[in-house]
């Protein structure tokens, strides 16, 4: 039996953690912007360096799959 579709398949699951993480750490931010309004700009400094993370973690399962996909 070929379990590369389901390693595939797992693999690519990480793009629904980065989305959820994304928007958890928005929340957040929002939430912190309205009760120090003038710490805007490095919250959003930590914001944007945290979803480039998140994001990059998504990349890397995409990469993942791909590779499990077509390395037979």
């Amino acid at each position: 039996m070929d379990l590369t579709a389901l390693g595939a398949g797992i693999a690519a699951l990480t793009g629904i953690g980065a989305g959820i993480g994304i928007g958890v750490a928005t929340a957040k931010a929002v939430d912190a912007v309205a009760r120090q309004p003038e710490a805007s700009g490095k919250i959003m400094t930590l914001l944007l360096l945290g979803g480039a993370l998140a994001e990059a973690t998504a990349i890397y399962g995409l990469l993942v799959a791909l590779a499990i996909i077509f390395a037979k």
